[in-house]
């Protein structure tokens, strides 16, 4: 147990401790209005080999392929009920990249609504995909690409790897439409922080008025900075390529400790600090065992014989340990003297937790 909390706790060192280097602003920060819109379709996957809804449980689809039939001048009987096993009702869903244009394709994901077993080797039939507005922004077509399969024997055992339920068409909607964008409205642009950073923000305008000219930028708050930007189209996207290539270094992180309650994993950033403390740690094992012994009666006295149980308790006390942090201590030093106690995980995440309560740990916890 020492040795993998030895192990996790040196892996959080390795990556919480690396130097910060300046970025270029492109990897710190998105032009705003410039991003993806979500599509999303219904349709129907054909051509399953047996795999598809059972249509007494989805009737929908049944009406979807009734449907689809008329437009083509075919008529089911309304007291007709084709029993499906190759078609399957799906839904569909895709992001619309930024200044996407009619004509060129996005990938979208296909995934079964009803109780089909598996999408593998259907063919999804034409299907419009619709914006949050309610309007038509592509149509998807095309042969699934499915990741998982499942396989069935006659005794009702099966199994099943990964999700043969959902699959993907690369490349299969095509962009009927394209989405307004306010890139060149105004005479700004606003720059977002992907991380919001007071630091940040007020380093990455000081860098655009270096370079750009004096009051070019101006730090709106610890998020969006905004920058003055020449009207014409061409102009502003040859100038938004030479804010992007600029280089900023970010602020340090605010000190975090992160805690997965579930794994145990623990995060430590590199800046945090512990105040003065005293920790001591140890465990108590509590051993119950049950034993079971024969009562035998003496002779003639009339007993008979039976079985008892006799139960031993034992408890073990291991030494408790006492460390201590002394003012300003790293995490370097925390790490060195967590291993020296041989501390397992659960263990690891009450220690912080009692030492922030003790108003001891000069970070954030964070218990996932």
């Amino acid at each position: 147990m020492k040795n993998s909390v030895k192990g996790l706790l040196v892996a959080v060192m390795l990556v919480t401790t690396a130097v910060v280097q300046a970025e270029r602003v492109k990897d710190l920060a998105s032009v705003a209005g410039v991003r993806n819109n979500q599509l999303v379709g219904y349709g129907l996957v054909v051509g399953l080999d047996g795999t598809g809804d059972q249509t007494s449980q989805a009737p929908f689809t049944v009406q979807s392929l009734k449907n689809m039939l008329a437009q083509f001048g075919i008529t089911v009987p309304p007291n007709v009920n084709p029993q499906l096993k190759n078609a399957a009702a799906v839904v569909i869903h895709a992001d619309l990249p930024p200044f996407a244009k009619p004509g060129q394709n996005i990938d979208v994901t296909v995934s079964s609504i009803a109780n089909s077993k598996s999408l593998r080797g259907g063919t999804l039939l034409m299907s419009p995909l619709k914006g949050a507005d309610g309007n038509v922004y592509a149509i998807a077509q095309g042969s699934l690409v499915v990741g998982g399969f499942g396989a069935g024997g006659s005794d009702g055992s099966r199994i099943t790897v990964n999700v043969p339920s959902v699959g993907r068409i690369p490349n299969g909607a095509t962009v009927e439409r394209s989405v307004v964008s306010p890139f060149n409205q105004g005479d700004f642009v606003t720059l977002n922080l992907h991380s919001q950073d007071f630091t940040t923000a007020n380093r990455l305008s000081t860098a655009i008025n270096r370079a750009m000219g004096a009051d070019t930028a101006s730090a709106m708050d610890a998020t969006s900075v905004r920058v003055r930007a020449p009207q014409s189209r061409s102009q502003r996207v040859a100038y938004i390529s030479m804010l992007e290539n600029l280089t900023v270094e970010p602020g340090d992180a605010a000190a975090r400790v992160i805690v997965n309650s579930r794994t145990g994993t623990v995060v430590i950033g590199s800046n945090v600090r512990v105040s003065p403390a005293a920790i001591s740690h140890g465990n108590m094992t509590v051993t119950i065992t049950e034993e079971q012994e024969v009562s035998q009666p003496a002779p003639l006295a009339g007993g008979t014989t039976a079985v008892t149980q006799a139960s031993n308790v034992e408890v073990v006390q291991e030494d408790a340990r006492m460390f201590l942090f002394n003012p300003g201590i790293t995490l370097d030093a925390i790490v060195r003297a967590v291993n020296q106690v041989g501390t397992a995980p659960g263990d690891l995440v009450a220690i912080l937790e009692a030492l922030k309560q003790a108003g001891a740990l000069r970070a954030e916890l964070i218990v996932i």
